[in-house]
């Protein structure tokens, strides 16, 4: 009797297979073949039939060369920093793949010579923020606050509160940031109080400037005291307010949310906030202040290592001047909405109920702000099978449940949602 295993097809003819010969075009022959590779190893192995060969490969193609995979979002946690933050509008992703060949980015097609490198994009900030006098974009908002640094107090003091001295992501601390600029933080106050006389006392010859961070992942509360951006104008010292999350404008779910608008009408000299938490773009770091200011951060050299890209740049443009971004729509869901959603998608689903839940904002912005929400309940062993999904599906672990909250799942998303869940029954 022949070994099952020498019925295994060769790799040239599997090659050959018409849908792994589109799949070469997209994804490339090196992973191609390694995943015909992989389905050999498993028919040698007894596995699968070798007549299962081609078939099992084309199942486990990626959707694309790169190794990051698509996923649905049912966290509840609306800017998931682990997710990615801010997923795109599909206005910003189209500007994307416009953008990823040639493109003018820095070219005048009227008079075929050089312009502002993203001016649409620059020209689209300005007009969302109307009280900056100039704006500029850079490649994070840690980007941002490092420009200020070296750009205006390079060897000099930073004045900042003690209760203000964040750690960032993945272990990066503020105070250790802005030192490796050069520049010395001069902490006024204590963690839990700050006057504005503590501000006054530590200005001198070496100040640089005063900064106001807004401790976006922590609230400090009970016996507190801070300084807001229109007394500390009052100083004669430059201010550079992060307002942490992006806000430019006030959002009336968000009430305590600092937004660049108000900072600057309030008299801040210079701005900074993220491009991919609230605003719901790309990740960058945006730059708001008067003309003179923002010129001198943008004819900084180092502005020149900070600087996006032209896929960054289209993604924030359309993001500016496109339809709602899916962070919005999500901070703005109808609760009756997501309710009614919940119950129709549990009944399609063995022993998943509806049931409501409180959702997030995350991405560091507007902690202890809860959102009502409503989520599919299912048995906590879902939530490692659904993360093997395609999309895979990551939801919340909760009271021995799995949870899958809507408020963070587009209605567009509902149908592949089912199709995971069902395909881990």
């Amino acid at each position: 009797m022949t070994d099952p295993r020498r019925r295994v097809p060769r790799t040239d003819a599997l090659l050959a297979d018409p849908r792994l010969v589109d799949a070469q075009r997209l994804l490339g022959r090196t992973l191609v073949k390694a995943v015909i590779a992989d389905a050999q190893q498993l028919a040698r192995a007894g596995d699968i039939a070798p007549d299962d060969v081609a078939d099992h490969a084309v199942a486990a193609l990626p959707v694309s060369a790169a190794s990051l995979k698509p996923v649905i979002n049912a966290t509840g946690v609306i800017v998931h920093t682990n997710l990615g933050r801010a997923p795109l509008s599909r206005a910003a992703v189209d500007a994307v793949v416009t953008a990823s060949g040639a493109t003018d980015v820095e070219f005048d097609l009227a008079t075929g010579r050089r312009a502002r490198r993203g001016r649409g994009a620059l020209a689209a900030l300005g007009d969302a923020v109307p009280t900056a006098q100039g704006v500029h974009v850079v490649n994070n908002n840690a980007a941002a606050l490092l420009l200020a640094a070296m750009t205006l107090a390079p060897g000099r003091e930073i004045v900042v509160s003690r209760g203000e001295l964040i750690e960032i992501g993945d272990g990066f601390r503020l105070p250790e940031l802005m030192q490796s600029t050069g520049s010395r933080f001069r902490e006024v106050g204590t963690t839990n109080r700050t006057h504005l006389r503590d501000y006054a006392d530590a200005l001198g010859p070496d100040t640089g400037f005063i900064l106001k961070v807004h401790p976006s992942n922590y609230v400090v509360s009970g016996f507190t005291a801070g300084v807001s951006v229109a007394e500390l104008v009052t100083l004669d010292a430059t201010v550079v307010v992060d307002v942490g999350s992006g806000l430019l404008t006030p959002h009336p779910l968000l009430p305590e949310e600092p937004d660049a608008t108000t900072a600057l009408r309030d008299g801040a000299d210079l701005v900074t906030a993220s491009g991919d938490k609230l605003l719901g773009g790309p990740q960058a770091g945006l730059l708001f202040g008067s003309a003179d200011l923002v010129e001198r951060l943008r004819r900084h050299p180092a502005a020149r290592a900070l600087r996006v890209d032209k896929l960054t740049l289209a993604a924030l443009e359309a993001t500016l001047v496109g339809p709602p971004t899916p962070v919005a729509s999500a901070l703005d869901a109808d609760v009756a909405s997501l309710k009614a959603r919940a119950v129709e998608l549990a009944g399609r689903l063995p022993g998943a109920e509806a049931v409501d839940c409180v959702a997030a904002v995350g991405g560091g912005g507007a902690p202890g702000i809860e959102l009502p929400s409503a989520a599919i309940s299912l048995s906590a062993s879902y939530a490692v099978a659904l993360r093997a999904a395609r999309p895979a599906v990551v939801g919340r672990v909760q009271d021995g449940r799995c949870l899958l909250d809507l408020r963070t799942v587009a209605p567009e998303d509902d149908e592949a949602l089912v199709a995971a869940v069902l395909a881990c029954t």
